[in-house]
């Protein structure tokens, strides 16, 4: 009898991408996954396991592309002389040979291999890094500016000194995990709608080493860690800004299984400035100044991050002129330059005049004429026009 199409059995066209010859395959496979079959009557069963290696073969062919091409120019010919290999025997549902995409396909579903899928060539042992860890420094806004180094002192779990993180006695050696038999990872059964599947998980005897102590160490117990305190001076560059970060690499905890440590996680907290406010790398602030000294112009003392500076303002400024600085906010920790600073002008309004002050504010108002206040003068010309 001539075999289907591979293209029709996972019901995709010729042209499709692999990401969509992976989507219909695990459509297709969950549909008649042959635990989903375990109380149907036989001839189901029997259905359903040769749909599912239908799927298998078209599967293995089409997301392989050197064995699309051959099946895409000769058809099932190419692999007839044993080409392309089948799904083999399904031998209880697990026997499927070096086929291992469908425990990934399981493994999304359900957290792990699907009853005994992708473990049969044998998982390699993995070892977890350490735990990361978190420590927050407070900086001011002007040692932000030119960077500072600070002292930092935190306890975490390191490798035992006494066996130097094995766990073991020294002298004793290791020898094979009894729970895992060296393989570092244990199935655990799953009951799901869909029948059993086992979850290949980290085993807890050995943490993923695959061995134990023939003896534990009398200093940590066997478990490899001990507390131990960590003092360092680290260096936090110029322009870092509130809320980011530096990564110390392998300054984190110890791994309980033998593999690297994890990193350490500077968090940078800048103290609100009495003055300025940081927005990117320009630095804002508000200088309070006189009715006269705006009025007539001239020389006015500006703080900086860096120091006080001198600035001419011109006669007639505004209230809420913004004044910029070049480069005078706060380095970029990329090293593109510095920001600027925004200077904004408030005109403060005097109080509490005394009776000879308001005399002469009446005075010199009355002296005023309509040319000397541009802006009230077009805001009374458009109240005209808009009446007319």
């Amino acid at each position: 009898m001539a075999k289907k199409d591979y293209y029709e059995i996972l019901g995709i066209s010729k042209d499709a991408s692999e990401a969509e010859i992976k989507k219909a395959y695990r459509k297709a496979a969950m549909k008649y996954h042959p635990d989903k079959f375990t109380n149907a009557n036989e001839d189901e069963k029997k259905n359903a396991e040769a749909k599912f290696k239908e799927l298998n073969d078209a599967y293995q062919v089409l997301s392989d592309s050197q064995k699309r091409a051959q099946y895409d120019r000769f058809g099932h010919a190419a692999f007839e002389q044993g080409g392309a290999g089948g799904a083999g025997g399904f031998g209880g549902f697990g026997g499927f040979g070096d086929f291992e995409d469908l425990g990934d396909i399981f493994s999304s579903f359900f957290g792990g291999s699907g009853s005994g899928f992708g473990d049969q060539r044998g998982r390699r042992r993995t070892v977890q890094p350490g735990a990361d860890l978190r420590y927050s420094v407070e900086i001011t806004l002007e040692e932000a500016s030119k960077g500072v180094e600070k002292h930092i002192k935190y306890e975490k779990n390191g490798k035992c000194h006494t066996c130097s993180g094995t766990g073991a006695e020294p002298g004793s050696g290791m020898q094979t995990c009894s729970k895992c038999n060296g393989q570092g990872r244990v199935k655990q059964t799953q009951r799901t709608m869909l029948g059993n599947f086992e979850t290949v998980v980290e085993c807890d005897q050995c943490h993923g080493k695959g061995e134990v102590p023939k003896k534990k160490c009398s200093n940590c117990g066997g478990t490899g860690i001990e507390k131990e305190v960590v003092e360092k001076t680290v260096k936090i560059p110029a322009g870092i800004d509130d809320g980011q970060r530096l990564r110390l690499s392998g300054m984190g905890e110890a791994s309980p299984s033998g593999g690297p440590n994890g990193d350490l996680y500077i968090y940078i907290k800048v103290k609100q400035h009495s003055i300025f406010e940081r927005i990117d790398d320009d630095l804002v602030c508000e200088i309070p100044i006189s009715y006269a000294h705006a009025t007539l112009g001239g020389d006015l003392e500006i703080p900086t991050i860096e120091g006080k500076i001198k600035m001419k303002i011109p006669a007639g400024t505004q209230n809420g002129k913004v004044f910029r600085l070049k480069e005078k906010g706060m380095p970029n920790t990329r090293g593109y330059g510095r920001g600027d600073q925004l200077v904004k002008i408030v005109i403060e309004i005097p109080t509490n005049l005394n009776d000879s002050q308001k005399e002469l504010l009446k005075s010199f108002d009355k002296s005023l004429k309509d040319k000397n206040y541009n802006m009230k003068k077009t805001f009374f010309d458009k109240i005209k026009n808009l009446f007319v």
